[in-house]
């Protein structure tokens, strides 16, 4: 444990951020019904031409706890500190999945191929290879489109706070995050589906790209108050005049 409260701080922020953006991105390929996993009829939208269900990658378990980590360590680190924590996470987001392809081109034991055939999985080698083998296009948007959504991010922060000084904490948290991922969910969906192999046409990429954007919005905003419940933990960890110090240092 590191002596520095504020290093040890960022250390924990940075690691919880990492290791939410890396299982976001595994757990991502599933796609689940909003609807029967709340025991909801069926809502079908319908937008630009489209009609479906309520239909979301598992990843946004996920990344609103991204989108409050981002926030925090904007409040404590500055952008500095964000664009460190971004660029690191996808250098390691491509690190994760060039192992996965390694692991996938290893040659499988003719035992394990078949062992939870019981379980309705025939084929352990082609299941492995689906989870963990996403397409090029699909990694290539998501990796791009997060770095982009948290650049973004990290400027409209600090150009509200600048307006707003230290108060107004929801709108420089909530206003940044409702920014960024404007951007983030139509790019991802733009490089994935529209220029990879899938071509969807014009309607289909605004149809989705809003669905997923409105479920981000409404997670940002609901989660608001957990920004202040962690401000108010951190402060109490580092000590009123350390924490005033690093927020004064990162608004700079």
């Amino acid at each position: 444990m590191p002596k520095d409260r504020a290093t040890a701080l960022f250390i924990v922020l940075g690691g919880f951020f990492i290791a939410n953006a890396l299982i976001a991105e595994f757990i991502g390929i599933k796609i689940f019904a909003l609807e029967d996993t709340l025991g909801l009829q069926p809502f079908d939208w319908d937008l630009f031409g489209q009609q479906g269900s309520l239909s979301f990658t598992a990843g946004v378990l996920l990344w609103p706890v991204v989108f409050i980590m981002t926030d925090v360590i904007n409040e404590y680190f500055g952008k500095r500190g964000v664009r460190f924590i971004s660029f690191l996470t996808v250098g390691l987001i491509i690190y994760a999945f060039f192992f996965a392809y390694l692991a996938i081109a290893l040659a499988p034991a003719q035992w394990w191929v078949g062992v939870s055939a019981d379980r309705g999985v025939p084929d352990m080698q082609a299941a492995f290879s689906v989870i963990f083998g996403q397409g090029m296009w699909t990694i290539g948007g998501s990796v791009i489109a997060f770095l982009i959504g948290q650049l973004i991010d990290v400027s409209v922060f600090h150009r509200v706070r600048r307006i707003t000084g230290d108060r107004l904490i929801w709108a420089r948290a909530t206003g940044s995050t409702l920014v960024s991922q404007l951007v983030d969910s139509f790019v991802v969906l733009y490089i994935a589906f529209v220029l990879g192999p899938q071509q969807w046409s014009l309607s289909l990429f605004l149809a989705v790209g809003t669905v997923n954007y409105l479920y981000k919005s409404f997670a940002a905003i609901a989660l608001t108050p957990l920004i202040y419940l962690s401000r108010s933990v951190i402060d109490g960890f580092l000590g009123p005049a350390v924490a005033a110090e690093m927020k004064r240092r990162a608004a700079q």
